[in-house]
């Protein structure tokens, strides 16, 4: 049986150009209600992924996520929101984009067809087997994602996947697939949307469960969070009066300053 793309298949709505502005966000609002229910069906794919990734990860490993286009850019930002909300090297959780920097904001032509250049930009990071790689592509037919996951399993790396087509080339180079089938984008083949939304949310199940098991939370406290900005500071100042019984909110913020995190600030005392 062929392989079809249910990403690419025509949106259910015709004429958009013809609704009113409340009828496109009234169905555009409907075609986002479905992901959820999309997610729920594939989270003991997702469990069985973060279960891997925290063993690897316990072992002195990393986790990597590798994409292009839309999906590249999500992989960077769940990738680059780890060191300041847990407190964790850069080098645990890494995004990797066909294109580099560049592709961040603009598209690079023909970036997502090689065949080499991601099993290149894992390796300026000395990919080994400690790792595990997770490749995100709604099509799951980007060749960038599925050479490099590829390469990954004949070096003995483990690898996970993103996408949005049960069934997909890139489900066969994953160790731990998941496909969450969203259906046809409101849009014909714009995968910015639905499929774009399942990935950042799997992507934010994936990182927080990680970093719970990690240790990197205590009750629901991101004790470990950088102190970068007046805002860090007054919560983590309160997380401390509650956590220490301390009444003087200026007290709390010299301890916060001086031990440079909740969580260290807690042991010292």
């Amino acid at each position: 049986m062929a392989f079809v793309k249910i990403t690419e298949q025509p949106s259910p709505y015709r004429h958009l150009e013809k609704m009113s502005v409340t009828e496109l966000l009234t169905n555009i609002n409907q075609e986002d209600k479905k992901v959820p229910g999309a997610i729920e069906k594939v989270i003991p794919q997702i469990e069985k992924l973060v279960i891997a990734a925290v063993d690897k990860m316990l072992a002195g490993g990393r986790l990597f996520y590798i994409g292009a286009g839309t999906s590249g850019r999500l992989a960077i930002v769940d990738a680059s929101e780890c060191p300041p909300t847990y407190g964790v090297s850069p080098d645990l959780v890494i995004g990797i984009i066909a294109g580099g920097k560049k592709a961040m904001t603009q598209p690079v032509e023909f970036a997502e067809d090689s065949l080499t250049q991601g099993w290149d930009d894992l390796k300026k990071h000395h990919i080994n087997k400690k790792d595990v790689v997770i490749g995100i592509a709604a099509s799951g037919t980007t060749p960038y994602v599925i050479a490099a996951l590829k390469t990954c399993r004949q070096n003995g790396i483990i690898t996970g996947c993103i996408t949005n087509n049960p069934g997909s080339p890139l489900t066969g180079q994953a160790d731990y697939p998941i496909a969450i089938a969203v259906g046809p984008e409101f849009v014909t083949g714009s995968t910015r949307m639905k499929s774009g939304t399942s990935q950042k949310l799997v992507l934010n199940m994936i990182s927080t469960s990680v970093m719970v098991q990690l240790g990197r939370v205590e009750d629901n406290k991101m004790v470990n969070m950088q102190l970068s900005n007046e805002k860090l500071f007054d919560r983590g100042a309160k997380m401390l009066m509650e956590k220490l019984g301390i009444s003087d909110y200026e007290k709390a913020k010299k301890l916060l300053i001086k031990h440079g995190s909740v969580k260290k600030a807690i042991e010292a005392a």
